[in-house]
């Protein structure tokens, strides 16, 4: 019985066994953990449109989200580099590399919540402003969110790096466990603050889950000695050098996701133009997105921990049938998803509001989306396998190429072309579109990217020829 758990709930060496059922092992409990990661957002959107607040509470939730994201960018940088060099380490078995890589990554959590936690409160309205709200009560109601959620910062920016970590060392399961006790306590939350508080409630329930979720976290980072040695002298004394190298690492992933964040405040300023009914609409668009981006994210992340545990471990023979199990697994998953999306859509919107042209909206966006989920698992997949290697620029570049090139001057080109009397900014299908064309490019960018050479020879032995 207690092998049974060790290998349910233990971290998981993904360098031996049968590669599709290392990696099904890895990814369900992940996989349930980001669709729990995302109900924070989601129940936050569903409680407020359908409070008195309505969908002025709902578009002021969904202006606050790409501002949140952009600000962020510093801990997604911070948990991917952490999570490679713990994977690689751990794979090498390298116990006293990977003791200083984790003492050097929660030096930077601190560091970096508080810039974040400083920078995020004082230019919220700032923000906000430059996205030109609907109105003066979104504005108003986004930045009060903006404000309490960067306050609580720390909680979301720890669970995140600690949870990278993790899941470099192949344990999927207890940040999951964690994520689901955090997602219970913040609907529960929600309910009781919205009324009283209206938008600035549900920001309060959030940091208050996120932080007791970044507890649980550091409480099983500490708890595994047989693994790593949490040591405050790595932490007060972090090792230099692996700090460098975190942020090399982590530092083109911090890129494209500010990339993908400043894209987002651009295009949500098109976006306000077309009208409170339309930001309502695209914010219920992006809950049902994030959900439907699920599989992909999660295979990606698995691509790093299984390529990189693999690279460290020097077992080439495994990548490949690695790679093509994951690829596997995530078509499949996207594919179901797509239907759903297809079958379902309008019901998925009806859940955040009962406006009829609300409504529509969000059912278009999603038609017009749909087939660009299945397209995004193959970029997510093969990029998440570069990065595992060591290779996170060439993700960077086909993010810039397809997000700034192409995907933001398509939006205000499309909305130009499309303008009408009753849409005298443009239409929204150009945004939607817009979004579908980036991700159509951005799968065959990385399929070219993944089979170049060049990126290759960096990879010690022959590990380069076997992936």
């Amino acid at each position: 019985m207690l092998a049974r758990l060790k290998s349910v709930f233990g971290a998981q060496d993904m360098t031996r066994g049968n590669p599709m059922s290392c990696i099904l092992k890895f990814s369900i409990p992940l996989l349930i953990g980001n669709l729990a990661q995302q109900l924070y957002n989601t129940v936050d959107a569903i409680v407020i449109g359908n409070s008195p607040w309505g969908d002025q509470g709902l578009a002021a939730v969904g202006l606050a989200g790409p501002i949140v994201n952009l600000l962020l960018v510093l801990f997604m940088g911070i948990s991917t580099g952490a999570s490679i060099l713990s994977a690689q380490y751990f794979g090498a078995k390298d116990r006293p590399m990977l003791n200083r890589c984790v003492g050097a990554s929660l030096f930077l959590i601190v560091v970096s919540g508080l810039i974040m936690m400083a920078a995020g409160y004082f230019l919220s309205p700032l923000l906000i402003e430059w996205t030109n709200p609907p109105s003066p009560e979104v504005g108003q109601g986004a930045t009060a969110y903006l404000q309490i959620f960067f306050l609580g910062i720390i909680g979301s920016g720890m669970y995140n790096i600690i949870s990278g970590i993790l899941r470099g060392l192949g344990d999927s399961m207890m940040p999951l466990l964690f994520l689901v006790i955090a997602c219970v306590l913040n609907i529960f939350l929600d309910l009781a603050f919205v009324d009283s508080m209206g938008v600035a409630g549900v920001a309060l329930a959030t940091i208050i889950a996120q932080g007791i979720s970044a507890v649980l976290c550091l409480w099983r980072l500490c708890n595994i000695r047989h693994i790593c040695d949490v040591k405050l002298k790595y932490v007060i004394r972090p090792d230099r050098k692996l700090m460098l190298r975190i942020g090399a690492l982590g530092l083109p992933a911090g890129v494209t996701q500010a990339i993908f964040s400043m894209s987002a405040i651009i295009v949500q300023s098109l976006t306000n133009t077309m009208g409170d009914a339309m930001v309502a609409a695209n914010t219920a668009i992006m809950r049902v997105d994030g959900f439907a981006m699920m599989p992909n994210f999660t295979f990606g992340t698995a691509a790093t921990t299984y390529i990189g545990q693999n690279v460290g471990a020097n077992r080439g023979d495994r990548l490949k049938p690695g790679v093509k199990a994951m690829m596997q697994l995530g078509l499949i998953s996207s594919t179901i998803l797509v239907a759903c999306i297809l079958l379902f859509g309008r019901h998925l919107i009806g859940m955040f509001t009962e406006t009829e042209l609300t409504l529509q909206l969000g059912v278009q966006g999603l038609n017009t989306l749909a087939f660009g989920y299945i397209c995004f698992s193959v970029s997510q997949v093969l990029q998440g396998s570069m990065r595992g290697a060591g290779e996170t620029a060439v993700p960077m570049y086909i993010s810039i190429l397809t997000t700034v090139v192409l995907r933001m001057p398509l939006a205000y080109l499309l909305a130009f072309l499309t303008r009408n009397a009753e849409w005298p900014n443009g239409q929204p299908v150009a945004l939607f579109s817009s979004l579908l064309v980036s991700w159509v490019v951005a799968m065959v960018l990385s399929i070219v990217a993944y089979k170049m050479k060049w990126w290759r020879k960096k990879l010690p032995g022959t590990l380069g020829n076997e992936l």
